[in-house]
């Protein structure tokens, strides 16, 4: 009978740590192709001047990401770049929060540029480059490709669609979708969080504020318009709006300013012909631009 409890309990052991497993989605860092880390030093500044153990933590988180979440095309071949631009835009506003997932996604859908919202491509009349679906479209994002390429582009423009509509998601953690994410919720903070984003709306319908119009459309346009801000310029946000920029510390559980330079170093592009930078031997068209 004693071996029998032995037998059943390893047996209960095996199914909890093979649930585990699957939940937390433990990914071994010798697991990732090592063109992972080339692209992303690339393409990701957040990730370029992250310290390597931290490099290390990011890709862990990435590949924890993509082996949970698809990331699908309508009228586009999904690439890697694609694939890890997402994650990385997922990755970066709960980077405070170790192994914490968006619990309201089950897909991303790139398109190729800008779309209605009807789902229609190109309509001039309205040109959306991200949406958090609800209704018919709960759990699915849509993100136009274009886009989110040129939001790690240029990160100089305090803007990144991908960032943006994850951290719709993060105010989402809680249920609802209103610029008071989970991380405020039954805090001491959370009256004078809305207290000061009702006054720095005000400052940009006023037109006294260089944060994006956008942000002037509600709370939770907000949020997400200064989220942008806050990963990408820091310092300048910092310097800007000080009080802003220390209840974003709390909102994320981080602080950019401490991780990123006040400058980016930028780096000489590579040619469709430069050998890869990963070391593969082959040129860069054949090998991590595809």
């Amino acid at each position: 009978m004693t071996s029998a409890y032995v037998i059943l309990g390893l047996a209960v052991l095996a199914i909890w740590l093979l649930f585990r497993k699957k939940k937390t989605g433990v990914v071994a860092l010798d697991e990732i192709p090592d063109k992972w880390h080339t692209i992303l030093t690339r393409e990701v500044r957040y990730y370029r001047e992250l310290p390597a153990a931290q490099q290390e933590v990011f890709l862990r988180e990435v590949a924890r990401f993509l082996a949970r979440i698809p990331v699908n095309g309508v009228q586009l071949e999904v690439s890697l770049e694609d694939r890890l631009l997402v994650a990385g835009s997922a990755v970066i506003p709960l980077f405070g929060f170790p192994d914490m997932d968006y619990q309201h996604l089950d897909e991303v859908i790139l398109y190729p540029g800008h779309f209605d919202r009807e789902f229609n491509f190109e309509n001039p009349k309205e040109l959306i480059t991200g949406m958090v679906g609800n209704g018919p479209m709960e759990g699915k994002m849509i993100l136009s490709r274009k886009a989110l390429h040129i939001g790690f582009d240029n990160t100089q423009d305090k803007h990144n669609v991908g960032i943006h509509e994850f951290i719709h998601l993060y105010d989402k953690e809680d249920g609802v979708i209103d610029g008071v994410p989970e991380a405020f919720v039954d805090k001491s903070f959370v009256l004078p969080w809305l207290k000061l984003i009702e006054g720095k709306i005000n400052d940009i319908h006023s037109n006294d504020s260089e944060i994006r119009d956008y942000g002037g459309t509600n709370r939770q346009e907000f949020l997400a318009v200064a989220g942008e801000y806050f990963f990408e310029r820091p310092h300048l946000l910092q310097k800007k709006h000080p009080e802003l920029y220390q209840m974003m510390v709390k909102t994320f559980n981080q602080d950019p300013s401490q991780l990123l330079a006040r400058k980016e170093v930028k780096t000489k592009p590579l040619g469709r012909n430069s050998p890869c930078p990963c070391g593969s031997g082959k040129k860069y068209k054949h090998c991590c631009l595809k």
